[in-house]
């Protein structure tokens, strides 16, 4: 897999407080798989990489609103979400109240975020892209290659994945700049994402790796 500044760019999924703070409602569950992968301090190594090999970064969100509470149905995770409160806003056209909350970004990261370059996309509404305007964006600044990294490593992370090689893009995923639950009932959702990424993605790095590849231009 060729990368190269002019068709290759960074995607991070929820870099939020939600699922990477110590105050975030998810902490509980995906504390053990951030820190067994040093989850935040890589996804931190490619944001300062991108930046210095100026590869574009993309962050698609996740954030609900109060409307959403209109919804009729849910799966487990959405009914979790909901319940909770998770990534919640005050509302589509404000930020009362965004700035520290949960579906505020992590403050380490706000630096390479907030940096007038990054493009924020739409929040995606459940797990993938498919919901926001991510693909249009990419295809506008004529990107077909993606690295992938963010949270949650089985769930908007590999429906990112999913949805963007349906779509025509190749995409590595950097393994160990995300993480998962670990989930009493339902299992670990890091080991599941990781047998999915080996059948799935057009390669499957470390950040090390990563880092390495946008330096010398491939995987």
């Amino acid at each position: 897999m060729n990368i190269h500044t002019t068709d290759t760019a960074v995607v991070f999924t929820d870099p939020q407080n939600e699922v990477l703070d110590e105050s975030g409602l998810a902490w509980p569950l995906v504390r053990e798989s951030i820190q067994e992968n040093n989850t935040i301090e890589n996804m931190e190594r490619i944001f300062t990489a991108a930046k210095a090999y100026r590869f574009e970064v993309f962050i698609s969100p996740h954030y609900f609103y109060p409307t959403d509470a209109g919804w009729k149905f849910n799966g487990p995770l959405e009914t979790d979400e909901t319940v909770n409160g998770m990534f919640a806003r005050s509302g589509i056209l404000t930020l009362d109240g965004f700035a520290g909350s949960g579906a505020d970004w992590l403050k380490r990261f706000k630096p390479y975020i907030e940096d007038g370059k990054t493009v924020v996309v739409a929040p995606h509404r459940v797990f993938g892209p498919e919901t926001n305007d991510l693909v249009l964006q990419l295809r506008k600044r004529g990107i077909g290659r993606v690295i992938l990294a963010g949270m949650l490593a089985n769930m908007c992370v590999e429906s990112h994945l999913r949805e963007l090689l349906e779509q025509g893009f190749e995409v590595a995923i950097a393994k160990d700049a995300t993480a998962a639950p670990k989930h009493p009932e339902w299992g670990y959702g890091y080991t599941a994402a990781l047998i999915n990424y080996a059948f799935l993605a057009h390669a499957v790095v470390t950040t090390e790796e990563a880092v390495e590849a946008m330096k010398r231009g491939r995987l």
